[in-house]
């Protein structure tokens, strides 16, 4: 038998469903995400952590829960609404139902939900704050009275790895472990990190050692890497003043590539500024001209804040790319400092492989700066 579920937003609206995985209740930031598949990579992507993920395609959980299509050892986001939870999957590879297996990690969303008229209400007035209770609406309500706004918290420190590892070819490697058979070493800063990311340039036959995101310059040197990775994450870049100053000190030492997240890292280390888009970039469908060959990628995508392009005079920053969706910074690069930003997910999980290309330039580059 269904159990009534309620999802309440920071307006007052009321939206009425069912509970979908375990019976309880969450607050975050509601979003949504318009890709069509890849809930389970979305369910697992740190980048998440904080919201409530409401994702507009009508049926999801069709092809159920694998063991491959992780992108992290826990559910980052704080919760779920879907228009249509498929009860029964049809795929191979499925080890678990959706609601099973959000059950079974206690793990609070929804169902049942005009998912349409909670996104259009989004693109409207922009993201919000919201509660989900199988109790009552009146329930949800007094979470969200107690709850503190997104833009407040330090999500970075939540999902950032604790201890340092490694990454190769089989995935999880010994700390420490020889570069023996790797092309190159990177160092990449966690601040909410991708296992596609990694397997991405482990496929390139790069090595990459993963700190902590409190790690300062020297922590990063001391690996001898080629180069170095500002990864994706969640949250408000101005919070991440560490990793600002970390990237700061690296500039024109080594190579340095930002993802998402990193791409806003290092806007701000060079000195310039981020603000908050109205309702984000999430999907696998954005399309982003590359200004300096002309091409135009399909991308996937996952954010909530931007590069202030004007903030970027001055700084020794060129714009590379932009968003044919709305004119927002889709990557810069400094050329005198070897760096270089995009803000989008090349590694693709969910979403269309056309910007695999970039981490072959990374790669490229990195070479080139250690053959001087």
């Amino acid at each position: 038998m269904s159990v009534p579920a309620y999802l309440v937003l920071s307006d007052g609206s009321v939206f009425q469903g069912k509970a979908l995985g375990a019976l309880g209740d969450t607050v975050g930031e509601v979003v949504f995400n318009t890709g069509m598949t890849g809930y389970q990579e979305i369910l697992t992507d740190p980048s998440y952590a904080g919201q409530i993920v409401t994702l507009t395609y009508p049926l999801i959980g069709n092809y159920g829960i694998n063991a491959d299509d992780f992108q992290s050892e826990v559910l980052q986001p704080t919760g779920l609404v879907v228009g249509e939870a498929c009860e029964i999957p049809s795929n191979w590879r499925a080890n678990y139902s959706l609601h099973d297996f959000l059950a079974s990690r206690g793990f609070v969303g929804i169902s049942g939900v005009d998912t349409r008229a909670l996104t259009r209400k989004i693109r409207s007035q922009g993201v919000t704050l919201g509660a989900i209770s199988y109790q009552s609406a009146d329930h949800a309500r007094g979470h969200l009275m107690s709850a503190k706004l997104y833009d407040e918290l330090d999500f970075v420190q939540q999902v950032s790895t604790r201890s340092p590892y490694a990454w190769g070819h089989e995935g999880k490697i010994a700390f420490g472990s020889d570069k023996e058979g790797y092309r190159h070493r990177i160092v990449a800063i966690d601040c909410g990190l991708k296992h596609n990311i990694l397997r991405r340039f482990a496929a390139l036959g790069v090595q990459s050692v993963v700190l902590p995101h409190w790690a300062t310059a020297d922590d990063v040197l001391a690996h001898e890497p080629d180069g170095l990775l500002l990864s994706p994450g969640p949250g408000n870049p101005e919070r991440l003043e560490s990793v600002v100053k970390t990237t700061q000190d690296l500039l024109g030492k080594l190579p340095i590539f930002g993802i998402c997240l990193g791409n806003q890292v290092l806007c701000r280390a060079i000195g310039g500024r981020t603000y908050k888009l109205k309702f984000g970039h999430r999907g696998s469908n954005h399309p982003v001209k590359d200004l300096l060959d002309g091409t135009v990628t399909i991308t996937a995508q996952n954010h909530g804040y931007a590069i202030d392009r004007d903030s970027l005079q001055s700084t020794g920053a060129e714009i590379t790319q932009v968003n044919l969706n709305d004119d927002t910074v889709e990557g810069i690069q400094v050329r005198e400092a070897m760096a270089s930003s995009i803000q989008y997910h090349p590694e693709a999980a969910p979403g269309p492989w056309d910007s695999r290309k970039y981490f072959v330039r990374f790669v490229e580059q990195m070479a080139a700066h250690a053959k001087r």
